[in-house]
């Protein structure tokens, strides 16, 4: 159990940590000398049934609620303290509702100084502590009255018991979450190198494991392990570990980083979340500016509001942070918000969406998919996540979302859609059908509208039957459908077209036997072909005759008609293609202008032009200024051409 205390300044908590424990936890020159704590500071009892118990000591005063907040998260028990003579002040009402907006639930109240006061004055303050307790998550906690500074006090010696019991009876946290670890401190020991200490949030890490630290993405491994502050194989979520590290520098590391699992790390700026905003503070407006104290991270944000009027005051909604730095964040982490000067905490929340759309995020698709969110936090089945997810969301998503390895996930009522990189698509059945019949539909509308047509190119296609659906993270899930929908035989592929079943344009047998000897001239032609006038005269044909084959061929997909009267075939235009992707992978942007071009090809600048134009037209690339880049949804084959 991590015990972490909270109370205004010189309460006497690092005093009553000493007498529980033994141990000295202000360390630095400036606090031994000011004589209040300043960073966090760490002591560790053992517990009768050889566990160790953890205590964090957070600083009081008013400039270092940051370095409390950095504290509290991942406690299981909070130490509230509070001084006879004092009383309950600033501080112990702002760390309270820190506590209570982190999701602290289980707390032990010390009264401390109770030598320094008459007795009434304790009774008087024992009074107070129920107040604000009475409407706070910790309402059941007990009031120990200890004298901390004196030798053997019964009080001191009835709380270590009562907290060794609790101790003892919490039960251990899950372990089957992907690793994260939250540093709040960094340094070097002599001959083992980088150490980061902080509470493990999930799962668990072994001596040797390979992790990722999050603030440069570089891969470390674990020599050794402190857990609870005895040397240890493993390290499991709930305790305070030191990990040895290897594979990065000391000064690479700030608090607030990660040391995590690879598959549960992405940065976001921008994360919806549950807001909670205090009574006490001002209505809450659109872009009101926050600081944010997330994991053991601080960093500053506006508050984008997914309702029409302000956040009162008290009450309870779904908001969105824009951050003015990444975090790396999942479901169901808390957090707090402090106001602009830093100076009152005003708000708390839960994590529900760490990667937060910047439009249409009040929708009520949005709406539906935050509720679907909230269902994963609270019984960590993401069924309700896969429903609401009209294009499907993919395994690795949804590992990053519930923080847990996923395996091969199994869901009734659910499409389960492999992918080349060994990840998989899961998508709700019904849905699955519904965007396969908008595929359908869609060809059949084309069909009727131009029956002489052979078809729609599979980019024009995706464009046409999910408008609005070209972000690369739905590529694979288009071409797993096309796949599936063609080794169904629900669509047929014509070259480069793609149809249903049964509808086709036939050549006649003179059409034929025209094209037998026209194809063999264009092909010969390769990157500079004959022109129509060229062709007919050629085979002593009318051009017209020519021209209207050709574009018959050309719906067909057996040539491509680059400009009037100039047609390319299949095979050619296969060859373009790669030349142009070559030239966009080879320049940083993925840029392709005419000069390149033509250089590759051996043709003149206007030929190279059109060729290139005639690419854009097709949906194979796009004019950006004076050059042109290839589509994301785009990959060429004149005989497949999926997009």
């Amino acid at each position: 159990m991590i015990i972490g205390t909270a109370g205004h300044i010189d309460h006497g908590k690092t005093t009553l940590v000493r007498a529980l424990t033994g141990v000295e936890t202000d360390r630095l020159k400036e606090e031994k000398a000011r004589g209040i704590s300043i960073e966090l500071g760490y002591a560790y009892a053992p517990l009768p049934n050889g566990d160790v118990m953890g205590i964090i000591d957070v600083p009081g005063h008013e400039r270092f609620v940051h370095t409390m907040a950095a504290g509290a998260v991942g406690i299981d028990h909070a130490l509230l303290v509070v001084a006879a003579d004092d009383g309950v002040m600033p501080q112990t009402l702002e760390h309270l509702e820190i506590l209570q907006l982190l999701g602290v639930k289980k707390g032990t109240v010390a009264l401390t100084k109770v030598d320094r006061v008459l007795p009434e004055r304790v009774q008087e303050v024992k009074l107070e502590i129920a107040a604000i307790l009475s409407v706070s998550s910790l309402h059941d906690s007990p009031i120990f009255e200890t004298a901390a500074s004196q030798p053997g006090d019964a009080g001191v010696q009835a709380l270590r018991e009562y907290l060794q019991v609790q101790a003892q009876m919490m039960p251990a946290r899950a372990q089957d979450g992907l690793f994260r670890l939250a540093v709040d401190r960094v340094f070097t020991l002599p001959g083992q190198g980088t150490v980061v200490t902080g509470t493990v949030f999930n799962g668990k890490v072994s001596v040797g494991d390979n992790l990722v630290h999050s603030g440069s993405g570089q891969a470390v491994r674990v020599r050794s392990i402190h857990a609870q502050n005895q040397a240890a194989d493993i390290g499991v979520a709930g305790q305070r570990c030191a990990l040895n590290l290897a594979g990065i520098a000391k000064e690479d590391i700030i608090r607030g980083d990660w040391i995590a699992d690879a598959r549960v790390l992405q940065a976001s700026d921008r994360i919806d979340i549950r807001l909670h905003l205090l009574a006490e503070a001002q209505p809450m407006q659109q872009w009101t500016p926050v600081h944010v104290h997330i994991g053991t991270q601080r960093c500053t944000a506006h508050v984008a509001l997914l309702q029409d009027s302000a956040i009162e005051p008290g009450t309870e909604v779904a908001a969105q942070l824009a951050l003015d730095h990444p975090v790396f964040t999942i479901p169901g982490d808390r957090l707090i918000l402090r106001n602009a000067q830093a100076s009152r905490t005003i708000a708390g929340g839960m994590v529900l969406d760490p990667y937060a759309p910047a439009r249409k995020r009040r929708s009520a698709e949005r709406m539906a998919y935050l509720q679907a969110l909230e269902s994963l936090i609270t019984t960590g089945s993401p069924a309700a996540l896969v429903h609401h997810a009209n294009h499907g969301i993919s395994l690795s998503q949804l590992q990053r979302l519930s923080g847990r390895a996923l395996g091969n996930l199994a869901l009734p009522g659910t499409q389960h859609i492999p992918q080349p990189d060994g990840d998989a698509v899961l998508i709700d059945a019904e849905r699955w059908q519904r965007l396969q019949q908008q595929v359908l539909d869609t060809l059949a509308r084309f069909h009727e509208k131009y029956p002489d047509e052979p078809g729609i190119n599979a980019a024009r296609l995706r464009r046409m039957a999910w408008p609005g659906l070209i972000h690369p993270q739905h590529d694979k899930l288009w071409r797993a459908l096309l796949d599936e929908m063609l080794a169904a035989q629900q669509l047929t592929s014509s070259g480069a077209w793609l149809h249903l079943p049964g509808h086709s344009v036939q050549l006649s047998a003179p059409e034929q036997t025209l094209a037998e000897q026209l194809m063999p001239r264009l092909q010969d032609g390769r990157f500079d072909p004959p022109w129509v006038r060229d062709l007919a005269a050629d085979i002593g044909t009318g051009e017209e005759v020519v021209r209207q084959l050709l574009r018959k061929l050309a719906r067909q997909g057996d040539v491509f008609q680059v400009v009037k009267d100039l047609f390319y075939t299949a095979a050619n235009m296969d060859e373009l293609a790669r030349i142009i992707k070559e030239l966009a992978c080879a320049t940083p942007n993925g840029e392709v202008v005419a000069r390149e071009f033509r250089d590759a090809t051996g043709l003149g600048r206007k030929r190279a032009i059109q060729i290139i134009e005639c690419f854009d037209r097709l949906g194979y690339t796009r004019r950006v200024r004076d050059a042109h880049v290839l589509r994301p949804d785009a990959q060429w084959h004149s005989q497949v051409q999926k997009g």
